[in-house]
C-alpha cells in the first residue's frame, strides 16, 4: 500500500486486442527528523514505478495528472531487462490491484467512481512468463 504523489503525467499504451497498460511514477516521502542525541535525519524521496492494466489504466488516463495524490494497493513484481547499450537492468514495479484517487476534483472534470475494481493481469505466456511491459 503506497500514498503518494504522480511525479508525471501517465504513460499509456494499447496492447494486442485493445489491452491498456497505463505507467504512472508516484513519490512518497519520509519527514526528516532529528533523534533524541541531536543528529539529523534528512528528509527522504522515494520513487515507485506503478504498472495499471485494462480498465484501471483507462481511468488513470482520463483521470490521473501530474501532481495528484493517488492511494495505491498491489504486489511487488521485479523484472530483468537490457538497455539499448547492451546493459543488463532490474526494475522493480508494483502491480496495481486497487487504486484510489486522493485528490480534490476538479471543478472542470467529473470523477469516476472511487476505489476502482481490481484488475487482472495479463495471462502468462504458454512458457510461464509473463510479457514484458511495453515501456
Amino acid at each position: 500500500m503506497l500514498i503518494g504523489n504522480v511525479g508525471q503525467d501517465p504513460q499509456v499504451k494499447y496492447l494486442d486486442q485493445g489491452v491498456c497498460v497505463a505507467q504512472v511514477r508516484i513519490a512518497t516521502t519520509e519527514r526528516g527528523y532529528t533523534m533524541q542525541n541531536g543528529t539529523q535525519v534528512p528528509e527522504r524521496t522515494e520513487w515507485h514505478n506503478c504498472i495499471f492494466w485494462r480498465k484501471q489504466a483507462e481511468t488513470v488516463d482520463k483521470y490521473v495528472h501530474k501532481g495528484d495524490k493517488l492511494y495505491v494497493e498491489g504486489k511487488i513484481q521485479s523484472r530483468d531487462w537490457t538497455d539499448r547499450q547492451g546493459i543488463s537492468r532490474r526494475s522493480v514495479d508494483i502491480i496495481v490491484e486497487n487504486m484510489e484517487m486522493l485528490s480534490p476534483k476538479s471543478s472542470t472534470s467529473t470523477a469516476p467512481p472511487s476505489p476502482t475494481q481490481p484488475t487482472t493481469p495479463p495471462a502468462a505466456t504458454p512458457s510461464g512468463e509473463k510479457e514484458p511491459y511495453p515501456f
